[in-house]
């Protein structure tokens, strides 16, 4: 038998059947994974109370509902722009209607509504940077629209910072800086959404309200139907950033 014939018994084959096993193996191993991610987070809510289950499946009803809600104004939208007649009207009230929220998500515009005021009280300075930023990413998460955040300034007056997405906090030496601005304890935040919902976000277990009294601090949440956001932000003019151009632009 030739050299050539020896060579080619010896190389290894590549069969379909092989290709099919190597990939049932790496769909099992995917499923594995999957099954010890999903048995660690069963484990969670096997050992919650049973008041901490139904306050979790509430925090995602009131989630969902807030989804469906966007989602019923999307469409609605798209129906009246997409309509005959009224449409120049209706793109018209659109640009207003989404130049007013913008405002008010930029920080431009102050806001009203119900919400919750959220008094964290810090007598032993131990309320970090980290632990407002996870209270105001909790608030948003239960549907913050709006939000400012109150503390004692440098003169021992109240500061107040109106909260946005860029908004950074950062420790020093008297407390919390805000966007640069110096805030000392106790601190509140004042919040437009569901009142329900964001007062739940605080209470969920191993969330805002335990970690700031694992800390020595307290929490107080006060709901209400009329609350006012009214710190506003200076917009500056980007220095590098420029908006991309029309597509169909020439």
């Amino acid at each position: 038998m030739s050299a050539l014939s020896w060579r080619s018994l010896l190389r290894p084959r590549t069969r379909r059947v092989d290709l099919a096993v190597a990939g049932l193996l790496g769909v099992l191993g995917f499923a594995l994974v999957i099954q010890v991610r999903s048995n660690a987070g069963d484990a969670v809510l096997v050992r919650a109370r049973q008041e901490d289950l139904v306050q979790i499946l509430d925090d995602l009803s009131h989630r969902n509902d807030r989804l469906q809600q966007e989602i019923d104004t999307l469409t609605a939208t798209q129906q009246r722009l997409s309509s005959g007649g009224g449409a120049t009207t209706a793109a018209l009230a659109e640009a207003r209607r989404r130049s007013a929220v913008l405002g008010v998500l930029a920080g431009t515009l102050p806001a009203t509504g119900p919400g919750v005021q959220v008094r964290i009280d810090d007598p032993a300075h131990k309320v970090s940077a980290s632990l407002l930023l996870n209270a105001l990413e909790e608030l948003r998460n239960a549907g913050a629209e709006a939000a400012q955040l109150d503390g004692t300034g440098q003169v021992s007056t109240v500061a107040t910072v109106r909260v946005v997405a860029s908004t950074a906090l950062v420790d020093d030496a008297r407390g919390v800086a805000v966007d640069g601005t110096s805030l000392a304890p106790p601190y509140r935040f004042t919040v437009i959404g569901d009142s329900s919902a964001l007062a739940g976000a605080m209470a969920i277990p191993g969330g805002v309200e335990d970690v700031v009294r694992q800390a020595g601090g307290a929490t107080q949440v006060t709901r209400s139907d009329a609350l006012r956001v009214g710190a506003l932000r200076v917009l500056r003019a980007p220095r590098y950033a420029r908006p991309v151009p029309d597509s169909g632009a020439r």
